[in-house]
């Protein structure tokens, strides 16, 4: 699987969300990743929040929450009944990653505007003409679509395929509520969602559904002056800068401005966030690298300090992040 170098507001150039979003919810539609009721489409159950039957609505806010964890959204009809099977293989696969993903299912006969959305981003994406669209991935707010899913096993290697590379991005957070296998159910469970996220996170989240990306910060930084060790919001707040600094950026002119003059530090930084977004990470450590070897001074200063901010995001324990400390250390001694 392959990540489309896409910028921040890249999503809503290739499908028109606005449009979506603003259209009301039709009584199925999840809001900010959480459950809408009715039943689970794998279990018949009780829809807990993994796998939820979205509409236009749903489909924004899931989108949005692609920020904190791996979306997965996929497309079916009620008047084709054999597009349900492979949605519900899908929904087994998604289950047993307790919270790692979530996957939102689309009954295109009543929500007709997001088949064709995904008609748009398969141009965007240039797959070739006449390719079905029917499961695209989102990570931070970016489109990765998806090759036909045919067996379980599938799903399976294409699920663990794109947590390895939502891991290697810092996008590691998990679908809110209690998602183990001995989870409890009924109203213990509904107690556990609803105090899942402290006001401070719960500000952040909604900032970022809003596209507010200056309030999510200032709530991520609120959430780790109360408390340092606060993991969730180091790494949102690390991934919620990324997306304010990239937002409207164009990777061709980054580029270019990058090539033109290698020691322009602050093209290099532009083009080392795209590439992170893009899952280009060894790509964008080695450029940052280069920029401090070639500079001194503050220049060299600020490529190091962006290249350490960009190692928190993908996470220290990462082996890329380990290999890039390294050579960080030699291109400075």
């Amino acid at each position: 699987m392959t990540q489309q170098p896409l910028n921040a507001a890249a999503l809503r150039g290739a499908v028109d969300l606005s449009g979506l979003a603003k259209r009301p919810a039709s009584g199925g539609g999840a809001s900010g990743g959480a459950p809408a009721g009715g039943q689970d489409p794998a279990t018949g159950g009780p829809q807990d929040g993994l796998v939820v039957e979205i509409d236009a609505q749903g489909f924004s806010s899931l989108v949005t929450a692609s920020t904190r964890y791996p979306v997965v959204i996929t497309l079916w009809a009620t008047s084709q009944p054999a597009s349900r099977t492979p949605v519900d293989e899908l929904a087994r696969v998604v289950r047993k990653q307790e919270g790692r993903v979530q996957l939102g299912i689309v009954d295109i006969d009543q929500a007709p505007e997001i088949a064709q959305a995904f008609q748009q981003l398969g141009q965007a994406a240039q797959l070739p003409p006449g390719t079905p669209m029917t499961t695209v991935a989102f990570l931070q707010g970016q489109p990765m679509p998806l090759p036909p899913i045919p067996s379980e096993e599938a799903a399976e290697q294409l699920i663990g395929e794109l947590l390895k590379v939502a891991v290697s991005n810092g996008v590691a957070g998990r679908v809110p509520g209690d998602h183990s296998a001995d989870a409890p159910e009924g109203d213990d469970a509904d107690e556990q969602d609803e105090d899942e996220l402290s006001p401070l996170h719960q500000q952040a989240y909604d900032a970022i559904e809003q596209g507010d990306y200056a309030a999510a910060i200032t709530a991520y930084e609120r959430a780790l002056a109360a408390d340092k060790d606060d993991e969730d919001a180091r790494l949102g707040l690390g991934q919620v800068r990324l997306l304010q600094r990239t937002e409207g950026a164009d990777l061709q002119q980054a580029r270019a401005a990058a090539a033109a003059d290698p020691s322009d530090v602050e093209a290099a930084k532009t083009v080392a966030d795209l590439d992170v977004l893009g899952g280009h990470v060894e790509d964008a450590f080695t450029r940052l690298i280069d920029v401090v070897k070639a500079t001194a001074g503050d220049e060299r200063n600020a490529a190091r300090e962006h290249l350490i901010s960009l190692f928190d995001i993908v996470g220290s324990t990462d082996p890329r992040v380990k290999k890039a400390r390294t050579a960080l250390m030699s291109a400075l001694y």
